[in-house]
């Protein structure tokens, strides 16, 4: 039931609260800041993704070759295709949401949040 709900955010809220922010800030900033920013927003999150993607795969390659498993960098790897799909997404929102993730900071405080939540609900059998 409370996936249903989560999906249903995601799927239904979250593009009208999108389309409404967009047409107030349009009705701000004026339609070509607007059309500007959308476009600046998608460069500037590409070139953000891709970077740190391969500087991602390029850790997760050093760690398996040091013999250890890469869990923090394929989670921070999930963490920034994840800011990839936000940015894919036109609005100011999800943007928003999409540049926070490609904080490293961010990205770390997140998975250790996850980590933390998940030792207390999971038993970790060695």
């Amino acid at each position: 039931m409370r996936w249903r709900w989560i999906l249903f955010g995601a799927f239904v809220v979250v593009p009208i609260v999108e389309i409404a922010l967009l047409v107030a800030f349009s009705r701000a900033v004026g339609i070509w800041w607007t059309i500007g920013l959308v476009i600046v927003t998608a460069f500037v999150g590409s070139w953000l993704v891709s970077r740190q993607g391969r500087d991602t795969i390029r850790a997760v390659r050093l760690e398996f070759q040091q013999g250890s498993f890469p869990a923090a960098s394929l989670a921070h790897g999930a963490m920034i295709v994840i800011a990839g799909a936000f940015l894919l997404t036109p609005g100011l929102l999800t943007d928003a949401a999409g540049f926070l993730l490609l904080i490293p900071a961010v990205r770390e405080a997140i998975r250790r949040w996850y980590v933390a939540r998940a030792a207390n609900r999971w038993t970790i059998v060695p």
